[in-house]
């Protein structure tokens, strides 16, 4: 059951300005979870009845009214002798969000909050200039970046949400003390599913998700295995993970929303395999929604959102131990999981926490 409780939402709407990524589009199928997560959170927003203005890179989905940020300029051949001259990717993104919060300053009153959903400096360090209050969403640990900005920021004038326990303390040296919002799914978009099928894997194919280690896993199990997700490095895919497919073990590819979550609704069990500490783990919560209940590492903030109801967790990197993991988790119940996700990980549950942190910002 869902702890949504509608007396806790605040008195009138808010307007809020949701910063969202500049560099990968906010479309289906999804780049990754980041962009996933803003969708998700706009639509929500929009449907409690706020006025939500999200900025977003070009080519974004039309139906989300994305206001489309600036893309780089040509560079002069003076600018690009420069021998200090960074990567083009990096200026094209330094470039986005100078031009956006510079274009926010002058927008005075326009604003009850600035919502930065994005893992760049500039919102963060230029909060000063605006008369709206910024919130930053913490979605990943600390990067050099986005750490100095912290460091050298007002207090007074950063807030800071992160979406686990486990990222909020990675955070606390840097003085970001942050209230934990976790993320959250559309329970009706990812719908209980019937299970008993082979079990999945689903997230970007990267080595740090751990999909090499999935594979192991299911074949020492013997149940088989079907992945799908991006391939952001083709060369990884290619060399490590290409060969082991075979023999039950398939790669169906970059799924849209409801072919994932119809895969993901079959399966018996969702494997999550992180190789590194997880923040949060949206494949998690999708997975719960669905009903299937997870296998996984306990690395990062698996151990937060999995219950013993609703997953196995095996001792991070052993791939046997993730193997009787797949097949413990394969005897839990789907409705016990479903009903962790309402409780635990809905969109209602993430709304709700926002909700409260508008209310508190606009209250300063």
């Amino acid at each position: 059951m869902s702890t949504h409780d509608p007396a806790r939402l605040p008195p009138v709407t808010a307007r809020i300005a949701l910063i969202a990524s500049a560099r990968y589009p906010i479309r289906e199928p999804f780049p990754g979870g980041l962009e996933a997560h803003t969708a998700g959170l706009a639509s929500r927003l929009r449907r409690r009845g706020h006025d939500v203005t999200v900025f977003g890179a070009p080519g974004s989905d039309p139906g989300l009214r994305v206001r489309e940020m600036a893309v780089l300029p040509p560079i002069s051949r003076a600018a690009r002798s420069d021998v200090g001259m960074p990567p083009e990717w990096f200026l094209a993104e330094h470039h986005s969000y100078l031009e956006l919060l510079l274009a926010l300053s002058r927008e005075h009153g326009r604003y009850d909050v600035v919502h930065n959903n994005s893992l760049h400096y500039l919102p963060l360090a230029l909060a000063d200039t605006l008369d709206a209050p910024v919130l930053t969403t913490l979605h990943t640990p600390p990067t050099p970046w986005m750490e100095s900005a912290v460091r050298l920021g007002d207090p007074q004038r950063l807030r800071f949400a992160a979406v686990s326990a486990h990222t909020a303390r990675a955070w606390a040296p840097t003085g970001a003390r942050a209230t934990v919002v976790r993320n959250g799914v559309d329970t009706a978009a990812w719908e209980y599913g019937p299970g008993g099928g082979v079990p999945v894997w689903s997230g970007r194919v990267v080595p740090e998700k751990g999909p090499v280690e999935a594979i192991r896993a299911a074949r020492l199990a013997g149940t088989g295995l079907r992945l799908a997700g991006p391939c952001p490095d083709r060369a990884f895919f290619d060399s490590c993970v290409a060969p082991l497919l075979g023999d039950g073990v398939d790669y169906l590819g970059h799924l849209d929303h409801r072919a994932l979550a119809r895969l993901v609704g079959d399966a018996t069990v969702a494997v999550v395999s992180p190789c590194w500490d997880e923040p949060y783990g949206l494949v998690v919560a999708e997975a719960l929604a669905c009903g299937t209940p997870i296998a996984g590492f306990a690395r990062g903030a698996l151990p937060e959102i999995v219950d013993p109801l609703s997953g196995v967790l095996a001792e991070p990197g052993d791939v046997e131990a993730l193997a009787e993991a797949i097949r413990a988790a394969s005897l839990l119940s789907r409705t016990d999981a479903r009903r962790h996700a309402e409780a635990t990980c809905s969109a209602e549950v993430m709304i709700d926490g926002y909700e409260r942190l508008y209310r508190a910002l606009a209250a300063v």
